[in-house]
Parts: structure tokens; C-alpha cells; sequence
């Protein structure tokens, strides 16, 4: 009887759930949807705040927005940063001090971010502290309790972020289409990744603010006023000081609903007429520009200081291609339904050009800015990162087009289906990948290894050296030909060791041994065959850091010029007490050569690693 009522209990549970679901409106439904996954892959599938190192919330470009508040607030010590070796020794959120740089003329440290994102995190960097003072935790800035409560600060932000991004399109569109587009960006784009995990990081908050201020911005149209003026003006000023690219911002207030230059003229004359709007809004928006400068001041003595030093842009040449399309990082390579938001632009102005012109012209302005970067890939970036704060806009774009689609036949609608429900598995798959499955190897992809990875799960190891290396022979040759074999027993004694040898003698590398002989020979070769070079390798500890991982290296000369060269990380694959063979495929190159040469270098780090039996094989197509 018991379990006869339980079953009935359970049932009428799922009616009323059903029942409350069914007369909740479908962008409402939509929002509460994205929310649960924002909160279940943030809380349950990767909690950042309990993860070590530089997994933790506040790690690599978090710990230098962050930076400014335990300075500050706890230690006291924003100049010399006396105490953050002590920090990098118990918690390693990045591998040294990269969050600052000594100015030479002060000799003080001068953090390399802009303060924006640190205003956002202080008051959950407080409540931490609070915990932290009031618990066993150690009250440093960077113990659990911070952790995870900048964690759920941006959690928070995250949510309010798609609250206001619905409020915006519902504006302008049906519920229905505003709960599509309100799906997909959540589950197809890589703001899921942005919001739920990396959250920390500028894109999610900036995000919200600019969900807020489209929803200010109208609302300011319909009913103008000072204080909705104010918060225009600190939003964009906020926006600024956490990135300075996003000055454009206020591109959004001026141009809001300009779609004819009758129309714009009007604007010019609605702010003439009405200038404490304008003064208001950039007051704040200065008073908000301001802190940062009166910073640089404090800390080195300058008005302005460029903190990103080598790092800059290419005005006249943006990676236009590569910033879209590039395996390395490219935008719409990972995060392909934003296509969708592009081609959306043209239905957009057939629907209304006074949406469309403010929307396009900041939208790709910022595209522009954001690919002219020379760091173009963003380091450890899902995609174009930088893209993802700019959702809100592209997002009247992309319901533009599903508003379109939905009045155009039920084939076309089943393509844009499909194509969103894959980009949805295929967002999934990349965040899985790119934190748990490991595949995903943020700014090193290369175009061979997404393809040899891509939809899977698991990979044979040597996969890894496509990360190098693009040629590898997958097929069974029709013949091999051994054409060069040394086993290192008459090699110079500088260059060889017997301690630990794979087999008498083996070529050793270490700190002070960075790099080997070339080992060359003569061979000419005009059919587009193969060289397989493998040799094996011994490990003691392993080397992590990639750009310091010791290369195997094939060259190919013409006349004593080099005309090709191919090269692979050995670490990729070796492990730690290791001895493993390792191959490295070359295609023969098209151009004349007349010599072979195999080195090896160490790159810096200082793990040792032994060499021996070289081996070169020819092999036939």
C-alpha cells in the first residue's frame, strides 16, 4: 500500500509540474531552463572554487583582475606585492608573477589589468573575508572561502545577465522567438563556458552589463531622465575600466534607434536641446574612466601607463581571417551557430532600421577591435573570448532570423534545426573537452588535430604530436627503407652519457645541455614520399609547461639552406620514469634538397632526458 501511494504521490507531483509548465510562458520557461544549466554545469559539473592551482577560480587572468582587493584590503602593499611569492608557493594560481610588471622609473609593481572587474568582485571578495575571519581558513585572499564566493558572485552575475538579455528581446519580439534565441546563445555558444565555469573572467560580467545597458538604453527612449542618464553613464564607464576596448559602448546609447540621418540629425538636436542628459552620462562614465589613471599616477608616478607592454594592435591589418576561422581559436570555428547572428543582419533591417543601423555598427566595430589584437587567439581561449560580451547585441540579429524563419517553409526550418541542435551537442562536447576530457588544447589547436579529435571522446596519445606537427602518415605503406641509423656510440663524449642509457651510450639533454649535434646525411628524393624519424626517448621527471617541452626535430637542406623543417613536443606523450619510442612524420618537401638533419633542444627546461637509436625510414605511398 505504501508503495502504491508513493508511486501516486510522485505522479501527481509530475502533473502539476507539467501543469505549472504548461501555462508558464515560453521565454519564461526558456530563462528558467538556461539558468539550471548555468547553475548545474557551474555547481555540479565543474566547481572552479575546488579545484588546485591553476584550475582554481582565482587563477592565471583572474588573479590579476582580482589582485587589486587583497592588495589592498588585506596586505596593504599594492606598490611592492611583497607578500605574492608566498601566495604563488601555497596556491600556484599562475606559474610566476604575470599579473604585474616592475616600472622601471618608480621601481613599483603596476598591475597589468584595469581595475573594472575587481569593483564587480568586492563584495564578494568581502563576505569571503568575513567567512574566512570567522572560520579555520586562512584569511590570505585566496583560500576556499574566497574562492568560493567570487564563484558564486559570478554565478550570480551570470543569471542576471540572461534575466536582462530577455527583457531586451522580448521587447522587439514574440516570447517564442525569444525563448529560441535565448537557448541558444545559453546551450550552443561558448558563453555557457564563460558564464558556468570561467566565469571570473571579464566576458560573462561584461555580458550582463551590456544586457543592462541595452535595457537602460530603451528604456531611457521611452522616458528620458538624469538618473536613468547616470546609470547609462556608469555602465559605460564600468565597461571601460574593465576593458578599455569597450569605450564603444557608448556607441549603443547614441545610436539606439538612428535608422535614417533625418533620424540621427534628431538625436543631435534631442541631446542640444536636452544636455544634462549628455553632461550626466558622461560624468559618470568619466568618473568611472578616471580611477584607473588616478591609479597608474599613484602607483608609478605616470598618467598613463601601457601595462600590456610588447602586446598591441594591428589597426591596418586585423586577423580578420584567422580571428573567424583559425582551428587555433577562431570564433565561428567554435562556436558556429553565431553564424546564424551574422546572417540574421539583413532581416534585421527589413525589419527595422532603427534597430538595425545602432546594432550593426557597433557589432562589427567591435569585431574589427576585437581581431585586430595581436594576440588575436586570447591564450587559453574557448573560441574568441572576447566575442562573448557581445552576445546581447549580436543577439537581436540572430532573432531577427529565426523571426524570418519562422514564416519561410518547413524544410529551411528543419535545416536551422538541425544545425543548432548540432552546434548545441558541439558546444557541449568543446566544454567538456576543454576542462574534463582534456582533448581541447586551448590557443595550441591545430587544424590537423581538431579534425583527428573532433565529436570523440578518447584518441591514441601520439594524436597529441598534430599539435606540432601536421604531417603524419596514417596509412600502411606499400614499402619502408631504412636510409640513416645511429645508435650515439661515437658521438662526441660532450653530447653522450652512460648513466641511465637507454643502451650503452645515450645523447642526453638537461639545463646546461640544451641542444644536440645536427645528425645529417645526404638524400635527395623528388617523389612526395615520407620520413619517418623516431628514435627513443628516456624521461626522469616529466615537463608540463609546453613552450618549454623538448623538440624532436627533422630539417631538410638545399645547398646548406633550410627549405623545410618539421618538429614535435616529445613530452606530449612521455611520461614521467618513461622510456618510450617516439616517431615523427615529414612529408618530403616539393622544392629541391639535397640533405637530411635531425636535432634535438631542450627548450629551456631544465628536466633531463636521454636519446638514443635514431632512426630514419623512407616510406612509400
Amino acid at each position: 500500500m505504501q508503495t502504491v501511494a508513493a508511486a501516486t504521490g510522485r505522479r501527481n507531483w509530475l502533473r502539476l509540474f507539467f501543469l505549472f509548465c504548461s501555462n508558464m510562458k515560453a521565454s519564461v520557461l526558456a530563462l528558467l531552463l538556461c539558468w539550471l544549466l548555468v547553475l548545474g554545469t557551474g555547481t555540479l559539473y565543474y566547481p572552479k572554487w575546488d579545484k588546485p592551482g591553476s584550475e582554481a577560480t582565482i587563477s592565471w587572468d583572474v588573479s590579476g583582475y582580482y589582485l587589486y582587493l587583497p592588495a589592498l584590503f588585506i596586505y596593504k602593499d599594492m606598490k611592492q606585492c611583497g607578500f605574492y611569492e608566498k601566495i604563488l608557493t601555497n596556491y600556484q594560481p599562475t606559474p610566476d608573477f604575470q599579473q604585474a610588471f616592475r616600472h622601471e622609473a618608480s621601481g613599483n609593481y603596476v598591475f597589468k589589468y584595469s581595475s573594472g572587474q575587481a569593483f564587480l568582485m568586492a563584495p564578494f571578495f568581502f563576505a569571503g573575508h568575513f567567512v574566512a575571519k570567522k572560520t579555520l581558513w586562512l584569511n590570505d585572499g585566496y583560500s576556499f572561502p574566497y574562492q568560493l564566493a567570487i564563484s558564486i558572485g559570478m554565478l550570480f552575475y551570470a543569471l542576471l545577465g540572461v534575466w536582462l538579455l530577455r527583457k531586451v528581446l522580448i521587447r522587439f519580439f514574440s516570447d517564442n522567438i525569444t525563448a529560441i534565441t535565448l537557448l541558444t546563445v545559453v546551450f550552443a555558444t561558448n558563453y555557457l563556458n564563460y558564464a558556468a565555469i570561467d566565469g571570473a573572467m571579464t566576458h560573462n560580467t561584461l555580458f550582463t552589463i551590456y544586457a543592462g545597458l541595452l535595457l537602460i538604453t530603451i528604456r531611457f527612449y521611452e522616458a528620458p531622465s538624469v538618473q536613468k542618464a547616470l546609470l547609462l553613464g556608469s555602465l559605460c564607464g564600468l565597461a571601460t575600466l574593465i576593458r578599455p576596448t569597450e569605450i564603444i559602448s557608448a556607441l549603443i546609447p547614441l545610436l539606439w534607434a538612428t535608422g535614417s540621418v533625418a533620424a540621427l540629425r534628431q538625436r543631435v538636436h534631442f541631446f542640444f536641446k536636452n544636455t544634462r542628459y549628455l553632461l550626466a552620462a558622461g560624468f559618470m562614465m568619466a568618473a568611472f574612466i578616471a580611477v584607473q589613471p588616478l591609479y597608474w599616477k599613484w602607483a608609478s608616478g605616470d598618467w598613463v601607463v601601457y601595462s600590456y607592454q610588447d602586446q598591441g594592435f594591428s589597426w591596418l591589418k586585423p586577423h580578420l581571417y584567422d580571428g573567424f576561422f583559425s582551428s587555433r581559436s577562431g570564433w565561428i570555428t567554435y562556436t558556429p551557430v553565431m553564424l546564424l547572428a551574422l546572417a540574421g543582419m539583413p532581416f534585421l533591417y527589413r525589419k527595422s532600421k532603427e534597430l538595425f543601423w545602432g546594432t550593426a555598427v557597433f557589432s562589427f566595430l567591435f569585431i574589427y577591435i576585437c581581431f585586430a589584437w595581436d594576440i588575436w587567439w586570447y591564450g587559453g581561449s574557448l573560441g574568441i573570448r572576447s566575442m562573448v560580451q557581445a552576445y546581447p547585441v549580436l543577439a537581436i540579429g540572430l532573432a531577427a532570423l529565426y523571426e524570418r524563419m519562422a514564416n519561410t517553409v518547413s524544410w529551411k526550418k528543419a535545416v536551422i534545426a538541425f544545425f543548432v541542435l548540432f552546434c548545441t551537442y558541439y558546444n557541449f562536447w568543446l566544454t567538456h573537452q576543454a576542462h574534463k576530457g582534456g582533448l581541447l588544447r586551448a590557443g595550441e589547436m591545430t587544424d590537423a588535430y581538431l579534425w583527428a579529435i573532433l565529436l570523440r571522446n578518447k584518441v591514441p596519445d601520439e594524436t597529441q604530436l598534430l599539435l606540432d606537427n601536421k604531417d603524419q602518415f596514417v596509412k600502411t605503406p606499400k614499402a619502408a627503407s631504412e636510409i640513416y641509423f645511429n645508435d650515439f656510440e661515437q658521438v662526441s663524449p660532450d653530447h653522450v652519457t652512460t648513466d641511465y642509457a637507454v643502451a650503452g651510450k645515450s645523447l642526453f639533454l638537461n639545463q646546461s645541455k640544451q641542444t644536440t649535434p645536427e645528425f645529417s646525411f645526404p638524400f635527395s628524393n623528388r617523389s612526395r614520399s615520407w620520413l619517418r624519424v623516431s628514435a627513443d626517448f628516456r624521461s626522469g621527471q616529466k615537463e608540463w609547461n609546453t613552450w618549454r617541452m623538448a623538440q624532436f626535430i627533422v630539417k631538410f637542406y638545399n645547398r646548406g639552406e633550410m627549405v623545410k623543417w618539421n618538429h614535435i613536443r616529445v613530452f606530449r606523450i612521455l611520461n614521467e620514469n618513461e622510456t618510450r619510442r617516439i616517431s615523427l612524420d615529414a612529408q618530403l618537401p616539393d622544392q629541391p634538397f639535397d640533405q637530411v638533419a635531425v636535432t634535438f633542444w631542450n627548450a629551456d627546461s631544465d628536466k633531463p632526458l636521454l636519446i638514443d637509436n635514431l632512426r630514419v625510414l623512407l616510406l612509400e605511398n
